[in-house]
């Protein structure tokens, strides 16, 4: 395959606007793409000074037609390309992604993963892989906000999976137009354009794209609810039922921070303190999510039967723990991740990120969990059981270093810091609707 024609031509095409039906398969016009992004603000200025936005391309149909469109929106970008080495043909067109975007002008870096096998779950492994390596490629480059081709399409398949899986209102929301991660914002702009809609836009524009094969492999749970909704077109129903959910769970959200501005305090520890009561279920399954580090939240139903029971239990990798000033979620240690080399910017048990004086020899230094063993006097008024829990840093078999409590018993360590990042918040961080555009009668 090859680029043929320049995005410069494409300018002077004719292309219809965005019509309010998600699924039209009419072409997507540069003008309907740019008032879409202003609604997605703010944003930085498109100054090559300042970080450039990122883009999510694989190479397929969305993702390089919103390469295509960001293109005309500004300059300033940088797309990612992924790699994940499953296929013998992943390299080679991950290669020629490359080029294709640098020919339409948009700059490219080539990320590979190496470390994925094929096996159960892959996808979600895959998935988990791909939005890691993403991250870490912001966090490097100064990206703030990263553009994902999530269309239309994906967002009724992933609301019919979370149907027939038992989700709640949260799920039915499907995606968000915005997640907010801790240090980059999920932007997806082309989610009421149809999957045909972004490849006729790539036609009219003499593009073509990779379409990888595992898309067809009916295994793979999406592509089986992809076909059964092209000869059940459920589709309409499916958009408006994530309209309504995501409005709710939006209203939601903002009830739930009021509460637990009020009676919950998650503390730089990587605790929550719930007071003497249990919350919810609902906000008590947010809670664990955030102190376990997880992107999904635990089940439902088994969040309920540990809300019902008002009993010290353990569940998805956190203990509910109940003391004198009441109820308190802390990180199980048999569950925490395995030490890792400690280094500025090192990220450990998917929730706490490590900063180092420049000074510090990291030579043999490494993260694990701070275990027992802790003096009475050196752990700030809190239980040995929770301290257990903390980060801290190891000199080959020494514990040299428990920064949140401020012990170390190297020097050199004292001003050593981890800081608490959780993958997902507790409150909503995502939009779910959108304002009206100036002038602008319709979504997209």
């Amino acid at each position: 395959m090859q680029f043929t024609g320049r995005a410069e031509e494409a300018e002077t095409q004719p292309c219809s606007a965005l019509p309010d039906d998600p699924f039209s398969e009419a072409p997507v016009s540069p003008a309907a793409f740019i008032a879409r992004m202003e609604q997605l603000g703010p944003w930085l200025p498109d100054d090559p000074a300042l970080p450039p936005v990122g883009l999510a391309v694989s190479g397929g149909g969305d993702s390089l037609c919103l390469a295509w469109l960001a293109r005309h929106w500004r300059k300033n970008l940088l797309a990612f390309v992924v790699d994940h080495g499953l296929r013998a043909e992943s390299a080679e067109e991950a290669r020629l992604t490359v080029q294709r975007l640098t020919a339409m002008g948009v700059p490219a870096r080539l990320l590979t993963l190496t470390t994925l096998t094929k096996g159960p779950g892959i996808a979600e492994r895959a998935r988990q892989a791909r939005y890691a390596v993403l991250a870490r490629a912001c966090r490097e480059a100064g990206c703030l906000d990263l553009l994902l081709g999530h269309q239309a399409d994906d967002q009724v398949e992933t609301i019919r999976m979370r149907q027939e899986a038992g989700s709640g209102p949260e799920g039915l929301a499907g995606m968000g137009w915005v997640t907010a991660l801790p240090d980059v914002r999920l932007v997806r702009p082309l989610l009421s354009v149809s999957r045909q809609a972004l490849r006729n836009t790539l036609r009219q524009a003499g593009l073509t794209w990779v379409d990888d094969p595992s898309n067809q492999d009916t295994r793979a749970e999406r592509v089986r609810i992809r076909y059964s909704l092209q000869v059940q077109d459920t589709r309409h129903t499916l958009w408006q039922t994530g309209v309504k959910a995501g409005a709710a769970r939006m209203q939601q959200d903002a009830e739930r921070a009021a509460f637990l501005a009020r009676q919950v305090t998650l503390r730089p520890e990587g605790w929550a303190c719930l007071g003497p009561d249990l919350p919810e279920p609902e906000i008590l399954s947010a809670l664990i999510r955030c102190v376990g580090g997880l992107i999904y939240p635990p089940s439902p139903a088994a969040v309920a039967r540990l809300q019902a029971a008002r009993q010290e239990a353990t569940l998805a990798g956190v203990q509910l723990v109940c003391g004198q000033a009441g109820w308190f979620l802390v990180r199980e240690v048999a569950a925490m991740a395995a030490p890792i080399p400690a280094q500025t910017g090192a990220r450990w048990d998917n929730r706490f990120e490590l900063w180092l004086p420049s000074a510090v020899s990291a030579e043999g230094l490494s993260i694990a969990p701070g275990g027992l063993g802790l003096e009475r006097k050196d752990r700030g008024g809190w239980t040995a059981r929770f301290c257990a829990t903390l980060p801290a840093l190891w000199r080959e078999d020494r514990r040299v270093a428990v920064p949140h409590l401020g012990w170390c018993a190297e020097e050199g360590l004292k001003h050593a810091r981890f800081l608490f990042q959780p993958p997902v918040s507790v409150t909503g961080s995502g939009v779910y609707g959108l304002p009206e555009t100036r002038g602008e009668q319709h979504h997209t």
